[in-house]
């Protein structure tokens, strides 16, 4: 299990990830889009739900964690989320894949996090390197205000409880 390194009351750290921002020409699947950079600074001033899953496509987070994130999205704006964005370890290229596959359009952004590197340093990364997966991205649930952590909770075991939508919705 990880172990947060972050508290509620702190600032994030900066963090950089790659994205694929959703076009139109992404939606018929034929082009993969242009990676960019989207920087934690760009949620100065803005209330963010970051999620994170170990990885795209897999049972858990491509069934249970990430669908109703997606199915309770104008419950999330209605109580004023500007933003929010699953990250991964995954690469940008996944992310975007699994984003389209998932029917995210531009309301959920897929963020890859290479190594978890960011993630780690937060202390939200596990290493599945026994299952050939690598190091990767923690199951977790942020509720960031101004760059502000208001909610920060890593799942204790299997499943999806504390980093949910529902857990999420609660404590907004």
């Amino acid at each position: 299990m990880a172990s947060l390194k972050i508290s509620v009351g702190d600032t994030i750290p900066k963090g950089d990830f790659g994205t694929i921002p959703f076009t139109e020409e992404l939606a018929d699947h034929s082009v993969c889009g242009i990676p960019t950079t989207l920087s934690t600074d760009s949620w100065k001033g803005k209330k963010v739900v970051l999620f994170s899953v170990p990885g795209a496509f897999t049972p858990t987070c491509h069934i249970n964690h990430l669908p109703p994130y997606l199915a309770k999205y104008n419950e999330f704006k209605a109580k004023n989320v500007d933003v929010i964005a699953v990250i991964a370890a995954n690469d940008p290229f996944v992310m975007s894949g699994w984003g389209r596959v998932e029917g995210l359009t531009d309301k959920i952004i897929t963020l890859s996090d290479p190594n978890a590197a960011w993630s780690g340093s937060l202390g939200l990364s596990i290493d599945l390197s026994e299952r050939g997966f690598g190091v990767r991205t923690a199951r977790y649930a942020m509720i960031i205000d101004d760059l502000v952590v208001k909610y920060a909770e890593v799942e204790p075991g299997p499943g999806v409880t504390v980093s949910s939508a529902d857990a999420v919705l609660a404590k907004l």
